[in-house]
């Protein structure tokens, strides 16, 4: 029996004076890192970052697939963005002039009124999203028409004309608000314009007299630029992303017609001319004008899974 146990025991010794030699055997034959690489060390905190990192974008790439992403639930966000349009506009509109001293008229009727838009909404205060501003570029119409007054037997003329129509080129700013509801909104507008008057037509009528040479030509006393007041209100059919809006707009100029001293230094005359404008209008939207896009649908949904990944990043 003791020579069986020291049998054993010596088996024990050998099988681990093996074990001890092939560890030995392993350590000689490992190469000896560069000495370049040995000399800059990379701290564990870096190499974890590192290593988070890699695993991160690897689990993103392999797992957010578009498939994947629109199986979350995610609440849709119904609100009004801060979306911007391009539209053209067509109106008729209806104009007279208002004169110091007042004379008797009737409305013209300008058949032509049309321009393009560019409208920006955005929150006032950051949180109000019922504002914005519109800029455009407008030819229009305005003009005059002198009526029989019976009381002085006689029709009021200028420059032996009863009616006179003039040519405008303006550009209207305009602060814009708007309320919307189901598929349509509440619009008003209120704002300036400046402009210049490209030409003029002067009709004598049927007592007037016009000369050849101020049928279609202004005066050196009549004034060309013009500027004024400009608003009204309307209501917009959405048919995402396109709009149709319909308007009424009032415009008074605040530039007279000619020089007020024109007649005599000492009497002065103004002549301001007003227009009612009833047009409309198709405006196309340029980004999206409710909810989220899919690329913000996407970050939502990777923040779901794996958090705000900006902010671990940093």
């Amino acid at each position: 029996m003791k020579r069986l146990f020291i049998i054993y025991i010596g088996i024990l010794i050998s099988f681990q004076l093996f074990a001890q030699g092939a560890d030995s055997l392993k350590m000689t034959t490992v190469k000896k890192p560069d000495k370049a690489v040995a000399a800059r060390p990379v701290s564990s905190r870096k190499i974890k970052e590192t290593r988070m990192k890699v695993e991160k974008s690897i689990m993103m790439e392999d797992t957010l697939t578009n498939e994947f992403l629109d199986t979350l639930n995610i609440k849709r966000d119904t609100k009004i963005n801060d979306y911007s349009m391009i539209g053209v506009q067509y109106g008729v509109g209806l104009s007279q002039v208002m004169w110091n001293p007042s004379q008797k008229q009737d409305m013209v009727f300008m058949p032509y009124n049309f321009g393009v838009t560019f409208t920006k909404y955005g929150k006032m205060f950051g949180y109000m999203p019922y504002f914005g501003f519109q800029v455009g570029l407008f030819y229009g119409q305005e003009g005059y028409q002198f009526e029989y007054n019976e009381d002085r037997n006689y029709t009021y003329k200028i420059e032996g004309a009863e009616k006179a129509v003039i040519d405008i080129i303006e550009l209207p700013v305009l602060a814009h608000m708007h309320i919307d509801f189901w598929n349509m909104k509440v619009i008003a507008n209120i704002g300036c314009y400046a402009g210049y008057r490209l030409g003029i037509e002067r009709f004598p009528g049927k007592t007037g007299f016009v000369k050849d040479e101020l049928v279609h030509s202004f005066k050196d006393t009549d004034r060309r630029m013009d500027y004024g007041i400009k608003g009204g209100l309307g209501f917009g059919f959405i048919f995402d992303p396109v709009e149709i809006h319909i308007q009424a707009m009032y415009k008074h100029s605040l530039s007279s017609l000619y020089e007020p001293d024109h007649y005599s230094e000492y009497y002065y005359r103004f002549a301001y001319p007003s227009n009612i404008i009833i047009s409309a209008g198709v405006h196309f939207q340029l980004t999206k004008r409710t909810g989220q896009t899919k690329s913000q649908l996407k970050k939502l949904a990777k923040e779901m899974v794996y958090g705000n990944t900006e902010s671990t990043d940093r």
